[in-house]
């Protein structure tokens, strides 16, 4: 037999074995998470199979216990060193909830006031605007994303050796805010890169050592540091890749295991408090986990918390779902619990084709550690898409224009009865359906409309907040505004 064929019957002995799901017991033990350990490795394999992702690391929290930690694949596939629950990944954005909790702990001492102007914090900081009679820019509104800063200073962001993270202090001070405070949900890294320079001012130290002596080492988070350059290993379809650093550290530069992002997830279960120490007080440990955007004028759903996003998997029965995933161009990672409930579960990858995975397992383990420890069961069968239609005449009238979207300039014609754009030298049609929402379809050579993969989990709708016409995106929960409809004037 030859290499070749071998390899391929190993292939497809691998898919068949991740073909079925093992089946479901018959009664249900209160705490018993066998089958949620089963299930988990089993969708663990198929989707490291199905994205090619190199190694995944796991941890499941019930409460006080930590009931499951596995590693799967490889942390160094050349030298063939296996992944387990201590292999130390790029958590990426999980990072944004430390650093809210490093403002909630500074705010207890009466270093930091979360509704003060960033600037009585860090007198330093300034930065044009274009929304004057606006509120001010404060560490609460940039730990819910609503402080309208723009979303990056791209400049020096992404490089093989950046700056200081506080050098953005200084680089912003010409540029402009990209939208009124409290009014727009606009992620922004550069804003928990400007919060990190507060938390070092008030501290009185570097913000990698006030997070190490104030989270790391009394939480038992051994293996866990904020670094200005990456040290773990990254994949691209198992083919080892360039990691790059990232300067805006308190945004997305933690390094950590399942392991210790477990006992982060064990303090928050408690109350704030690890052991006989007191990390963050009650009322700060609820208050990040509290909606805080609720009332604001353009959320689309899409709710956050203090450092904690509070939409994006949803889990019915669960009550609110907490979560912060961390996407980084070579790795991808999930943290999330059920505050309710006090379960949780973390997800650590090298890999840059494992973005969907990690939330699909991620909803998965939740869904499963609930049914186990309340017997609440939910049919994990996703709902059928909404069948496609052709457009109204509303829908044709509104869409019929240029927008300035997240990819640049679009232009969206009607004038054929169906709804086409360009944008960044493609051609896409946008199909209704019956639920009202739009799917992506891209037109091969600007003729035939096709179903691309990556455009799959992508739904739109059109919104009218303020007298502005607004393209929602949907991907799974999550909600962002994708695209805005530019109004002519005259020049």
């Amino acid at each position: 037999m030859s290499n070749r064929l071998a390899s391929l019957l190993v292939a497809i002995s691998l898919f068949a074995g991740c073909a079925t799901p093992p089946p479901i017991p018959a009664s249900n033990v209160r705490g018993d998470y066998s089958h949620t350990k089963k299930y988990l490795s089993w969708l663990i394999d198929r989707e490291m199979a199905q994205n090619e992702i190199t190694g995944i690391s796991i941890a499941l929290v019930d409460d006080q216990k930590v009931i499951w930690q596995q590693g799967f694949g490889y942390a160094d596939l050349e030298n063939k060193v296996l992944a387990t629950p201590e292999t130390v990944y790029r958590a990426g954005s999980i990072a944004k909830v430390f650093t809210a909790a490093a403002a909630m702990q500074l705010a207890e001492q009466g270093k930091l006031d979360i509704d003060q102007p960033l600037s009585a914090a860090l007198p330093e900081f300034s930065i044009k605007t274009r929304f004057p009679n606006t509120a001010p820019v404060t560490p609460r509104n940039i730990m819910c994303h609503h402080s309208g800063l723009p979303s990056n200073f791209l400049q020096g962001l992404f490089v093989r050796e950046p700056d200081r993270f506080e050098s953005v202090v200084a680089n912003i001070r010409d540029e402009y805010q990209a939208f009124p405070p409290n009014y727009v949900f606009s992620y922004s890294n550069l804003g928990m890169a400007l919060l990190g320079a507060a938390i070092q001012k008030v501290s009185s130290e570097p913000f990698d050592t006030y997070m190490a002596r104030s989270f790391f080492q009394p939480l038992g988070m051994k293996q866990s540091s904020f670094v200005p350059r990456p040290i773990a290993k990254a994949y691209d379809r198992n083919k080892e890749i360039e990691v790059f650093s990232l300067r805006d550290m308190p945004a997305a530069n933690l390094l950590s295991n399942v392991v210790d992002l477990s006992q982060f997830m064990k303090m928050q279960f408690a109350d704030g408090k690890s052991g006989e120490s007191q990390i963050l007080s009650t009322a700060s440990a609820h208050e990040m986990v509290r909606i805080q955007n609720k009332n604001f004028p353009m959320t689309f759903g899409q709710y956050v918390g203090l450092g904690w996003m509070m939409s994006g998997i949803d889990v019915p029965g669960g009550g609110t779902v907490a979560s912060h995933g961390g996407s980084l161009p070579d790795s991808h990672s999930m943290l999330a619990i059920l505050p309710e409930h006090k379960l949780g579960v973390v997800i650590l990858s090298n890999s840059s084709s494992s973005h969907v995975a990690v939330s699909k397992i991620a909803a998965e383990a939740l869904r499963l550690m609930l049914e186990a420890k309340t017997g609440i069961r939910q049919d994990a069968t996703p709902p059928a898409r909404a069948a496609e239609r052709a457009p109204t005449a509303d829908e044709l009238r509104e869409f019929n224009g240029n927008f300035d979207t997240m990819v640049g300039l679009a232009r969206i014609s009607t004038k054929d009865g169906q709804i086409d754009a360009e944008a960044a030298g493609h051609q896409f049609r946008l199909t209704p359906h019956e639920d009202g929402l739009f799917t992506i379809k891209y037109r091969l050579f600007g003729m035939m409309a096709v179903r691309v993969g990556a455009f799959e989990d992508i739904r739109l709708s059109m919104a009218n907040v303020d007298g502005r016409q607004i393209i929602v995106g949907r991907i799974g929960a999550e909600s962002l505004i994708f695209g805005e409809k530019l109004k002519p004037t005259t020049i």
